[in-house]
């Protein structure tokens, strides 16, 4: 049977991914699968970029394409194992595209990015009629579709990959015709049910709020947020992480801690895909990470302190969770009421991952942590921040020089700032204080919290990056006890066994915390691994 470009077009997509090392993700079809012709049979997955997305539209197409025979593509796989894999097969007439093509098309030749909301069902009415050549190229796109699942009593399955691109790039003017458009799809009493078996809509914003609702609220969605049934298939998981270290012969510990973080509470660890495979193929952790315009706008707002921004994103580097209101973002680019709005759109672009129980972010791992780093260095920041920085590095210096007495009062004017706890009144405030007095660490150290010894759990430790001449600092905290004894539970507990492979030097860091004195004090000594 002949294929369109967006009408049928084939599993040929699916099977140059499966030319490369695939991970078995086809269980997200039979989540689909379970929702065809039913009241939740429309859905939007929302997820940061380089996290799988088109894979997945490429592979729904191919299983549910009526023009080709995907059985050798899927037997085998998990999908092969699940209810109705046979039945919805091969089985449906399907429509897909990614809307970032047709915007390429109009910026290239330099027209109006209205024009898309007229390019997009021209385009697919084209690939219709060609296919069908019972359809009269006069009607329009919605007769031919009813027709057409009149004539071949098939339904349609949408895929629409880069869905909200338009939301993304054009005005509001644009962004409404758009909407319409799609709500002239999936919410319309005379045409849905008629001829959409279900839709798959991916990109990386959830739909766009028309008031506090989804102007298309008969989507159900599953964004970065909350992903529900399909948190498995937002990344990769422990397992298969695991199975790909073991199969390369790769250290599993150092790809968590470069690309783990995205935690669901019905699933777990998740890791970022593109980011993994591609160290696979380098065998080396790196960053792979690429910025956006989007993202440049948002650090934009960081280094002008809106709201006062730079303040959270210090105490997110230095590792604190912070809480966040989700409940106001407008689901586009542009609406930033507040400081929320700004942090969760960076949950969507996968700066900082989402913990629901909590309503708190943090930053997921060393990759992005390197991207906010980079804030560090901007030439827009204020006197606050730069003074934090500058007493950051001159305690760090301080520190592999041996001297406690300069830390311990370097850590009490940190603690007498507006970046630290309200409360200081445990150890875990404390804890807070030495991440911010350490903030300018992530430059050139890896930060683990509670490194594990066998032994028990050292607070904090830093790690030097690769090839650098500086000593790991293992940093063991006290509360009203004293900070020898803290050195002392470092060497009881043989903590710096963990590290040996970093070879060269450690800084033992013991630091504790009268309250009735209301003084930190620190004692430190160096040995070598």
């Amino acid at each position: 049977m002949e294929h369109g470009q967006y009408v049928n077009p084939g599993n040929s997509g699916f099977q140059v991914i499966l030319n490369s090392e695939y991970i078995d993700k086809t269980g997200l079809i039979g989540q689909m699968n379970s929702r065809i012709g039913s009241s939740e049979g429309l859905v939007c997955v929302s997820r940061p970029r380089r996290f799988g997305k088109s894979y997945a539209a490429k592979m729904l197409c191919a299983y549910y394409d009526s023009s080709c025979d995907s059985r050798a593509l899927f037997d085998g796989r998990a999908i092969s194992k699940m209810d109705g894999y046979a039945e919805h097969m091969n089985s449906y007439n399907v429509i897909c595209f990614d809307a970032t093509g047709f915007l390429s098309d109009i910026l290239q030749r330099h027209g109006a990015l209205h024009e898309i909301t007229t390019m997009i069902p021209n385009a697919i009415q084209k690939d219709l009629v060609a296919l069908y050549p019972y359809l009269a190229p006069e009607s329009t796109l919605a007769d031919c579709l009813l027709r057409c699942v009149e004539k071949e009593e098939k339904k349609f399955i949408f895929i629409i990959d880069e869905w909200d691109a338009v939301i993304r790039e054009a005005g509001p003017e644009t962004q409404r015709a758009y909407l319409n458009l799609l709500r002239g799809w999936f919410k319309n009493i005379s045409f849905t049910p008629k001829v959409v078996a279900a839709a798959y809509l991916t990109g990386i914003l959830p739909i766009k709020k028309d008031g506090s609702q989804s102007a298309i609220s008969d989507f159900m969605e599953y964004p970065i947020l909350y992903p529900d049934g399909f948190a498995e298939y937002t990344g990769f998981t422990v397992r298969e992480v695991q199975e790909l270290c073991r199969e390369h012969g790769l250290n599993f510990e150092e790809f968590r801690a470069w690309y783990d973080g995205y935690d669901f509470p019905d699933c777990g660890p998740v890791y970022n895909p593109y980011s993994v495979m591609r160290a696979v193929r380098d065998r080396k952790c790196r960053s792979y990470w690429q910025r956006t315009s989007a993202a440049e706008s948002l650090f934009t707002y960081i280094n002008m302190d809106f709201e006062g921004l730079q303040e959270l994103i210090a105490r997110l580097i230095a590792g604190e969770e912070i809480e966040v209101d989700v409940d106001g973002f407008e689901n586009d680019f542009e609406s930033f009421k507040s400081k929320d709005d700004v942090l969760t759109l960076l949950i969507h672009l996968g700066y900082l991952t989402y913990h629901e129980d909590e309503k708190t972010v943090d930053i997921p791992n060393e990759e992005v942590r390197i991207e906010f780093n980079k804030i560090l260095k901007g030439t827009n920041t204020n006197a606050k921040w730069i003074w934090l920085i500058q007493k950051s590095r001159r305690l760090i210096e301080d520190t592999i020089a041996g001297d406690g007495g300069k830390v311990a009062q370097a850590i009490s004017e940190i603690r007498d700032t507006q970046y630290a706890p309200t409360f200081y009144n445990d150890e875990q405030s404390l804890r807070y204080v030495v991440k911010f007095a350490y903030v300018a660490a992530v430059d050139q150290y890896m930060k683990i919290e509670e490194l594990p010894s066998g032994h028990g759990i050292a607070d904090i430790a830093y790690i030097p990056k690769r090839r650098s001449p500086l000593p790991a600092l293992i940093v063991e905290l006290k509360w009203n006890k004293s900070a020898e004894g803290a050195i002392g539970q470092i060497k009881d507990r043989n903590y710096p066994a963990v590290i040996r492979e970093y070879e060269g030097a450690a800084v033992l860091v013991g630091i504790n915390y009268d309250p009735e004195k209301k003084e930190h004090t620190c004692e430190i000594e160096r040995l070598h691994i």
